[in-house]
């Protein structure tokens, strides 16, 4: 013992240091990863990481399994029944407002919900769904079809913008809107065994897994229409329903991306067509469609998101050269880019607590191109506190510049949308909607006797605001001539999409200038905190459901349904969209 004793006791201080030293080392490279333990991994492994609240399913495993496999589990309940009461509610609250759109359109004869319906009736299948307002059994993915395409019609449900800056690289802003609920309706209707709870929770599956994709991959960077991920959403959702295998959903994801990716020439142009807001209806069909030949034996591509060839990899190369939004590498010689390699991205997916992606989603409190939002709250603003611009009117106003973002600026503030001739444009024109509610405000006569809550809850717009009455009414035309846009610059850019920056600045022609300053988060954004939303929506719902049903008791009576969904029967799922299509109002089409 006491030779032992000796080196250390003659030991010099040198030598403690340098001791000290590594073990600091040691420490800073372990902590790190101890603490990375904690929180969702972003570091790519080879397989899913499981977390107290979320998955991750890094870069370098197969996603589409992945996919597959969290939609089984969250639904199935292999997570526990840990999702937060305030997510069912929120998820009830856009199924709802999507329902209440859906059947307006039909009510009002527009024509793509109008025909789908027609079309979806013809291809019975008494295993299949239902569509809005019949008991009629159909192909699944033909009712589908119908119903997204009819709850989408308006412009006027749920929005996205995929920005969320809890989690590192999930802030791409791809758009999305909660056009997928009919996925569930569906599949609740072909089984017969999924109550309101699990259907809304089968929801919030598809809304997550869409949700996260537009956070992490901007399909609209690459001109591909926002829907791409909903459909992959839809397969995965529908699939796990309906029992099938994680390699099942595999194969109809696979086919889904491979077959069927919508370019967004659907939005390109003066004027748009029906095919807008039918994006979403035919690439679900497409994607429902490729699950049900999934589950019959057909095999789709293996491992999509890490497919060279396909969008996500061929778009943002993850091997042989760098990624470019400017400039796609597409060198056919560069064997290694079109190599093995990881897809862009890890997706990370929430399976308890309340940090799940529809948390995130935004309102709309009528109809309008949500990137409008800032506009009109900030249009209302001025009138609200200025009386000297509701006394002298629309006549009275000399001019209107509107300060927007990108891509606000250049996809609704685009000057050659001041002109629009279909509905489908006019709801894209901001200029078009800002004069539409100036001047409703302005003639209801109350502006200056309502707050800026009360004016959005009790003018909203609505389809009459679009219909060919309308589009051509001397005023709106009048007040859009007077309308101008400015881009921001960075200072408004940085802003998106964590808000939707906007400003208005209203010349009288008394020489004075009213401006509302920077909107970031007008009602019905998920980060507002000041509207009343069940107010809001009460009201939409009621606006809209007075198109449909002769009785205001008859609009209550049916919106209760839907909003106490989570306490349904598996029965009384399946009959949710039953009423009698016969004995609706009768409109002519609002298109003419």
């Amino acid at each position: 013992m006491f030779l032992m004793r000796v080196p250390l006791a003659r030991a010099s201080f040198r030598g403690a240091t340098s001791f000290l030293k590594l073990m600091v080392l040691v420490l800073v490279r372990m902590l790190p990863r101890a603490f990375a333990s904690l929180r969702p991994s972003l570091r790519p492994s080879r397989g899913v990481q499981r977390h107290f609240s979320a998955v991750t399913l890094p870069a370098d495993s197969n996603q589409a399994q992945g996919i597959g496999q969290y939609a089984k589990d969250l639904i199935d309940g292999k997570y526990g029944d840990n999702v937060d009461a305030s997510v069912y509610e929120r998820v009830e609250m856009f199924h709802t407002d999507s329902v209440m759109c859906g059947i307006s359109a039909l009510a009002l004869k527009t024509n793509a919900p109008t025909l789908l319906r027609e079309e979806a009736l013809t291809y019975k299948d008494t295993k299949g769904a239902t569509v809005f307002g019949s008991s009629e059994k159909c192909a699944p993915e033909k009712v589908i079809a119908a119903n997204a395409s009819a709850v989408r019609e308006w412009d006027s449900n749920g929005t996205v913008f995929g920005f969320n800056p809890k989690i590192p690289g999930h802030d791409a802003g791809e758009f999305g809107h909660n056009d997928f609920y009919p996925v569930v309706m569906a599949a609740a209707q072909v089984t017969g065994k999924v109550d309101g709870k699990k259907a809304l929770l089968a929801m919030i599956a598809l809304d997550e897994i869409r949700g996260r994709l537009a956070e992490v991959f901007s399909l609209k960077s690459y001109k591909i229409d926002h829907v791409v991920h909903g459909a992959i959403a839809s397969a995965a959702v529908y699939g796990a329903l309906l029992g099938a295998s994680v390699e099942e959903i595999e194969s109809a994801i696979g086919m889904a991306v491979a077959h069927y990716i919508p370019f967004r020439a659907i939005r390109a142009g003066k004027q748009l067509s029906d095919s807008k807001g039918a994006s979403a209806a035919i690439s679900t069909e497409a994607a429902v469609l490729s699950m049900r030949r999934a589950m019959r034996g057909f095999v789709g591509p293996k491992d999509i998101f890490r497919n060279p060839e396909a969008i996500f990899r061929f778009f943002e190369p993850s091997t042989g050269t760098g990624k470019s939004k400017d400039n796609i590498d597409i060198t056919l010689s560069n064997k290694v880019r079109w190599g093995v390699g990881p897809s862009p991205f890890n997706l990370v997916l929430s399976h308890a607590g309340d940090d799940f992606a529809v948390m995130g989603m935004h309102f709309k409190l009528g109809l309008y191109e949500h990137q409008s939002a800032g506009a009109l709250e900030g249009a209302i603003s001025a009138l609200v506190q200025n009386p000297e611009l509701c006394a002298g009117g629309v006549d009275g106003i000399a001019g209107i510049n509107i300060i927007a973002y990108e891509p606000a600026f250049g996809i609704i503030g685009d000057p050659a949308k001041k002109d629009p001739t279909t509905r489908q444009s006019a709801d894209h024109s901001m200029a078009f909607i800002v004069s539409r509610i100036l001047q409703k405000v302005l003639k209801s006569g109350k502006a200056q006797m309502r707050s800026i809550k009360t004016n959005l809850t009790e003018s909203p717009l609505s389809p009459y605001d679009y219909g060919k009455d309308a589009l051509y009414e001397k005023d709106t035309r009048a007040l859009m001539e007077k309308i101008s846009f400015s881009h921001g610059g960075p200072e408004y850019d940085a802003k998106y999409p964590d808000g939707i920056p906007t400003a208005i600045d209203i010349t009288l022609k008394s020489g004075k200038v009213i401006s509302s300053g920077m909107v970031m988060y007008p009602s019905g954004h998920a980060r507002n905190t000041s509207a009343d939303l069940k107010k809001i929506l009460q009201h939409k719902n009621r606006m809209l459901g007075d198109i449909v049903f002769p009785e205001r008791s008859t609009v209550d009576n049916f919106v209760s349904r839907l909003v106490t969904m989570k306490d349904a029967s598996a029965t009384d799922v399946g009959s949710l969209y039953d009423f009698d299509f016969s004995a609706i109002k009768k409109h002519d089409c609002i298109d003419g």
